[in-house]
């Protein structure tokens, strides 16, 4: 009886234990539900927006989520502010215009040699310089003797040559003279076959030495008056290979050389190469032949039109660019080796595509977002991520997110984004919103969306200072002031962010962010010679 009763009461236990489990169930699945429609009842309706294709993530201008967090794209969030928040911003929405595809978008560049036709002199015989007659700079026309060297070795070469002739003119002598005794009979046969092989032997002596100094560099003119001893002479000229202007001398008077010594380097400038580096998410647009107009801020009048002649098959992978090259005519040689350009390019394609100003989008992680409003709804913005494409001046096209028509923030979308991380609004929808929300929550915990302000001057040294440190999830806001012409930083260039943003001269140019996780955020020039680095703490 005891054993029956011990198991009545386990069996009553389990019950009861089953029971509390389907309760707790339920009671959590009651609070999930009440939770999504929470978040639900916030999304707002824009006109003009339905039936718009979902914005996705991945690719070069969309970034790739980072390790841990969904692919999903983020969900739509409402952003609630007063009439007297939105005056005191400076909010200004305007509509999503289109752009086609086809159109002409700039890149930096910079001029460099023909290097098909850029030549390095080298001479043709050893010895010492003796005089240097080309300065850097001029111009040489092809034959033009641009140095003189003397040259032991030569002398003796001619001297050889010298007695190769003299010795193969007597064996001419003697070989006629036993021809006419061997036709008297006064010789044999056998002397005259002697001779004639010693008289080929000799003529093959005097062939090779004359190959030996034409390609000591003598003209054939100055073989033919090398008669005697009196006319051998230990000096030879350097000629120019090509017409052409000296870019490069390294030889002086006195110095040593051989064959393998470089002593000017000669270029024909009556065409150049124009070289840009065309980012990876241009590929598709560009092809051999495709028009290119380059102009300089050196000669504003002049306007060089030329076609796309080579694309590298090499992608940076520092840049995630490759080099596209133009040749274009130089009739007057205004364009200077190393000068920097501007090359309009006429991509490929014609589709109409959504574009935007720069100013709309804001970057959130790895993430880029705009903010859409409705005319009949003041003051209630929507945060929509969208999939960028190719910027152009002070716009960039949109590939996914909104429509043509669609209102868009374009000042004071930063005020709006610093709210919204304020408030936590982002909806529980994901990894990617839940490390959003956690983001928002400790940067109102650090300081309550305090904004962080740095300045950066671009001088003739670069990037002054070139290290900026900031603190993790804070809104932060760096401008830069370019003071000089003499430097290639023409635009600032934030990779990681996919921010690009031109730098007028002595205007400043502010970038707004929100960093991340701590790590290092780098930047520079469009040309990527001139770097600094955001360091996040």
């Amino acid at each position: 009886m005891t054993g029956e009763s011990r198991l009545t009461l386990h069996r009553g236990m389990a019950v009861l234990v089953g029971i509390f489990l389907l309760l707790t169930g339920a009671g959590a699945a009651y609070l999930l539900m009440r939770t999504d429609a929470a978040g639900g009842s916030g999304m707002l309706d824009i006109p003009g927006s339905k039936g718009a294709p979902a914005p996705t993530t991945g690719g070069t201008d969309a970034g790739t989520p980072a390790s841990g967090q969904s692919a999903a794209p983020l969900p739509d969030v409402v952003v609630t502010l007063s009439p007297e928040a939105v005056e005191r911003a400076g909010i200004v929405v305007a509509p999503v215009t289109t752009a086609s595809r086809a159109g002409e978008f700039r890149l930096p560049a910079m001029i460099e040699p023909n290097a098909y036709r850029q030549v390095a002199v080298t001479p043709l015989v050893g010895g010492r310089l003796t005089r240097v007659s080309a300065e850097l700079g001029d111009r040489v026309r092809r034959g033009q003797a641009m140095a003189e060297i003397y040259s032991p070795d030569l002398a003796a070469a001619q001297t050889r040559y010298v007695s190769a002739r003299a010795m193969l003119d007597a064996h001419d002598r003697e070989l006629q003279r036993t021809q006419k005794l061997v036709d008297i009979g006064a010789a044999s046969r056998q002397e005259l076959e002697r001779l004639h092989a010693e008289h080929a032997a000799q003529t093959a002596a005097v062939q090779s030495v004359r190959s030996e100094l034409e390609l000591l560099g003598m003209p054939s003119s100055a073989l033919e008056a090398l008669t005697s001893g009196s006319n051998v002479s230990a000096t030879i000229n350097v000629p120019a290979p090509i017409d052409g202007v000296v870019t490069e001398r390294t030889a002086n008077v006195g110095l040593n050389v051989d064959p393998a010594t470089k002593l000017f380097t000669v270029v024909d400038l009556s065409t150049v190469w124009v070289v840009a580096d065309l980012y990876e998410r241009d590929f598709s647009r560009v092809r051999v032949g495709n028009q290119a107009t380059v102009t300089t801020s050196a000669y504003p009048e002049l306007s060089l039109r030329g076609r796309v002649a080579y694309i590298d098959p090499q992608v940076s992978l520092e840049t995630r660019t490759a080099k596209v090259r133009v040749e274009v005519p130089n009739p007057r040689g205004d364009l200077r080796l190393g000068m920097y350009a501007d090359v309009v390019l006429t991509g490929t394609g014609g589709e109409e595509i959504p574009a935007i100003p720069r100013g709309a989008v804001q970057n959130v992680g790895n993430r880029t977002v705009v903010y859409l409003s409705s005319p009949g709804e003041p003051g209630k913005f929507v945060e929509r991520e969208v999939r960028l494409g190719q910027a152009s001046g002070e716009r960039v096209e949109v590939l996914l997110g909104v429509r043509p028509g669609d209102l868009v923030v374009t000042d004071g979308s930063f005020f709006v984004r610093a709210e919204r991380e304020r408030l936590g609004l982002r909806p529980v929808g994901g990894a990617s919103a839940g490390a959003g929300n956690s983001a928002a929550r400790s940067a109102g915990r650090e300081g309550r969306d305090a904004v962080q302000t740095a300045k950066v001057m671009v001088t003739e040294q670069g990037f002054e200072p070139a290290r900026v440190t900031v603190r993790a999830r804070r809104p932060a806001r760096i401008t830069f002031v370019r003071t000089t012409d003499k430097t290639c930083a023409t635009e600032v260039v934030f990779p990681t962010l996919d921010i690009k943003r031109a730098l007028p001269l002595n205007e400043p140019v502010t970038i707004e962010f929100i960093p991340g996780e701590t790590g290092d955020l780098s930047f520079a020039c469009g040309m990527n010679m001139l770097r600094g680095v955001v360091v996040v703490q």
